[in-house]
């Protein structure tokens, strides 16, 4: 595949063409997502320097892009969850949207909060693993829930609420949330993984 069709249904933006909102919305998610995607092991652009996965996209909407990126910094910033129980929920999320590129980036996500390569494959495919801490399989019971069958049993919350708290609880709905808008968007335009 090359370069060009990362961007799915729409066209890669170069940096040159952006308004002045996106050129500034474009220098935030790059110093922000090029790093940490750097250091996680996925790509989020390409050799040219666009950006790809949901935030080509996002580029779109530069009044409304920033406010989201700002809601899932403050997820990050302040979540009671671990980083681990944070990417259970995410692929969990993705398994059920099956958005390659969310996969893609967060499989190496898992893979770098430690999570074996077996344990990621089976979590991406909307599996559990044996390799989850009681607390990662609520976690992903919960999301599971929350995505596929948008119900949650009594029993099961009784459960999360017993691993997590109230605050704990809403902290792990507002990620899946953050994911439900970012797989959505991934599969609008296709977007692919690289």
């Amino acid at each position: 595949m090359s370069e060009d069709q990362l961007g799915g249904r729409l066209q890669l933006l170069d940096r040159s063409g952006l308004s002045s909102a996106q050129a500034t919305l474009w220098d935030k998610m790059n110093a922000d997502i090029g790093s940490w995607a750097d250091k996680i092991g996925f790509k989020a652009k390409t050799a040219d320097g666009r950006l790809i996965g949901p935030f080509n996209p996002m580029l779109r909407s530069p009044d409304i892009a920033p406010s989201f990126q700002q809601l899932q910094e403050a997820e990050g910033e302040h979540t009671s969850l671990s980083d681990r129980v944070r990417q259970v929920v995410i692929l969990s999320v993705g398994s059920v949207w099956k958005a390659p590129y969310d996969l893609y980036a967060h499989s190496a996500a898992a893979r770098h909060a430690g999570f074996s390569d077996a344990c990621v494959e089976a979590l991406a495919a909307g599996a559990s693993s044996s390799e989850l801490s009681a607390q990662e399989a609520v976690a992903q019971r919960l999301a599971l829930a929350l995505t596929a069958a948008h119900a949650v049993e009594e029993s099961l919350y009784t459960e999360a609420l017993q691993q997590f708290g109230e605050k704990g609880l809403v902290d792990l709905a507002v990620l899946a949330g953050c994911y439900h808008l970012v797989c959505g968007v991934l599969t609008l335009f296709a977007v692919p993984a690289p």
